[in-house]
């Protein structure tokens, strides 16, 4: 059985690695699909020969950088949708609604477990699944049902953290792609030296401003990706928190008629055991005086 299980376990984190893996192609693919596109038209601004320094607009900024600039535009899109989904799906009343809280505790007061376990359908959220997971094994005892309420907690918290973790790939991804833009156009620079004795400095700009601007854009893409990556990783580790024990309360007193419970049939044994040693005793004692007379 606990073979099956181990087995069961391994088959659920290759599973959840091969969704992650190809979560992760999707938006990778897009990205490079978005640059191959819109690279080309990004650089017919270089291409056309007018001065780059006279365009300081974002987009123009974005067509100097050509398809490196435009993968990092790309980049820039996917971390507005990601940051304005997070903003909209991790908040207190999404992940822990007040009133499924007091609806499944009032339940669970009345011992209607399978009402308890409807609501919890009712609402799918992150306390709803929580609260499932103990309800599912509430009839094995509160120690059973606290360890069930961690691990879904601690499953469902590791979910809603590879889900931010979008935001730390765009963070890392985007300077490394303003890199590469910079080490080329630095190659085009010093590529002019290799075509003329002693070229114009205004040969030599182009390129060199290229470089800084793709810099420049990777930059402004990985600081709010890695700021917005820490406000949200805070915000499920504090939301998490509030859930687990909101869980808890509910389960309160479900825990304390089963700590009077136990104590109850403790006390019992304890008295049944006393009840079991006293005719013995006095057993004993009788025949011990019939044995002296």
């Amino acid at each position: 059985m606990l073979h099956g299980r181990y087995q069961g376990v391994a088959a659920g984190r290759s599973a959840s690695v091969g969704s992650m893996v190809r979560a992760l192609a999707t938006p990778l693919l897009t990205l490079l699909v978005l640059g191959m596109v819109a690279g080309p038209a990004f650089a017919q601004g270089e291409e056309s020969g007018a001065p780059a320094s006279a365009d300081t607009g974002f987009f123009d900024l974005v067509r100097t950088g050509g398809l490196v600039g435009g993968l990092i535009f790309a980049l820039s899109l996917s971390m507005v949708y990601l940051m304005v989904e997070h903003l909209l799906s991790i908040r207190r009343g999404t992940l822990i609604p007040g009133e499924l809280a007091e609806a499944v505790h009032q339940h669970l007061s009345e011992r209607k477990i399978e009402d308890a376990k409807q609501q919890c359908s009712l609402q799918p959220c992150f306390l709803s699944n929580v609260l499932a997971s103990g309800l599912s094994v509430i009839e094995l005892g509160y120690k059973d049902v606290e360890k069930s309420m961690e691990d879904t907690a601690t499953e469902q918290a590791a979910r809603m953290f590879r889900k931010i973790e979008y935001l730390h790939l765009i963070g890392t991804l985007a300077p490394m792609l303003g890199l590469l833009g910079t080490v080329w156009g630095m190659i085009t620079a010093f590529m002019e030296f290799e075509a003329k004795a002693n070229p114009a400095v205004s040969e030599l700009a182009p390129g060199i401003y290229r470089a800084l601007v793709t810099t420049m854009l990777g930059l402004t893409v990985a600081v709010p990706a890695f700021a917005s990556f820490a406000i949200f990783r805070n915000r499920i580790d504090e939301l998490v928190a509030e859930a687990s024990l909101t869980a808890e309360h509910v389960f309160a007193d479900f825990r304390r008629d089963q700590a009077r419970r136990e104590q109850g049939r403790a006390k019992q044994e304890r008295n049944s055991e006393r009840a079991t040693e006293t005719p013995a005793r006095v057993q004993s004692v009788a025949m011990e005086r019939g044995s002296q007379t």
